[in-house]
């Protein structure tokens, strides 16, 4: 992972300030898993607009969803869709969906269990790690240690995208489950330190020490996970990456959000790790 997404990654909270007033910014907040996209975004974007602030928050989907509704940021930041209950929450907004990128959440492990050979899993398998049916990774054809079961909290998109497939229910209890945690920098440290752990987290996410699992589907095919897997859709666990706004934006914020959505701005979501809107 290139060292400026793990700078932004270890901050909850990114801040380019340059003394401007409140009516001279633009206020973001949500998910972690395009915080690294909209932080890079927002440092260039400042560069071509001096007096502008932009102010990025962290927090998870749910979050950005709700301060948008609360009026309380511009643009939202959301690696999952709205659910009826946050639309019936805030009945006087009109959320706006602008999709920037592409992205696959990809159930992973400890080094240690994928050199050990557990390479590849079928849903129905992490499933019942999940469920807490499968404790031990002998049980899989790993080394003999119980397995440590990273969950995310429940706001969180990466959860919804991955409990949906996996257990058939985006809100799915995971009793298996020794850790809850939010965004994916959190994960992502714990995943490392541990030598028997698997959770889930976004494809850009992975390095040396977290390493991504293959699916292997109900016909027996293994799908690896994979940029190219993920373009040609092939990998079973994709999700497109989302900005809102309450309503058609205008001024600033409608010039940074085409920004994002020009060369310029997809290919800053390439250097990130996913893949740009074609």
């Amino acid at each position: 992972m290139p060292l400026w997404i793990r700078v932004f990654s270890a901050l909850l909270f990114v801040s380019l300030q340059f003394g401007c007033s409140r009516t001279d910014s633009i206020q973001i907040a949500g998910s972690t898993t395009v915080l690294p996209v909209v932080s890079r975004a927002a440092e260039q974007f400042r560069m071509k607009h001096p007096n502008l602030n932009v102010i990025v928050n962290a927090g998870g989907s749910g979050v950005g969803i709700n301060q948008l509704g609360e009026g309380k940021v511009d643009i939202g930041m959301a690696s999952r869709d709205i659910t009826d209950v946050e639309i019936q929450k805030h009945p006087g907004v009109e959320f706006v969906t602008y999709t920037i990128g592409r992205d696959a959440v990809v159930a992973v492990v400890s080094s240690e269990v994928f050199d050990a050979g557990v390479q590849a899993l079928s849903f129905q398998q992490i499933g019942q790690i999940y469920q807490g049916k499968i404790t031990n990774w002998r049980e899989l054809g790993g080394p003999v240690k119980d397995i440590l079961v990273v969950d995310k909290e429940r706001s969180r998109g990466t959860r919804h995208v991955f409990m949906k497939l996996v257990l058939g229910n985006k809100e799915a209890d995971a009793p298996g489950a020794d850790l809850v945690l939010g965004s994916n920098n959190e994960e992502q440290t714990a995943i490392s330190q541990s030598d028997a752990a698997i959770g889930m987290l976004s494809h850009a996410w992975l390095n040396a020490e977290v390493k991504g699992l293959a699916i292997v589907l109900d016909d027996g095919a293994v799908v690896e996970p994979t940029l190219t897997s993920i373009v040609d859709g092939t990998f079973p666990i994709s999700r497109d990456l989302f900005l809102l706004t309450n309503s058609e934006p205008s001024g600033m914020t409608r010039s940074f959000l085409d920004f994002i959505m020009s060369p310029e701005g997809q290919k800053i979501v390439e250097e990130s790790g996913y893949v740009r809107i074609r």
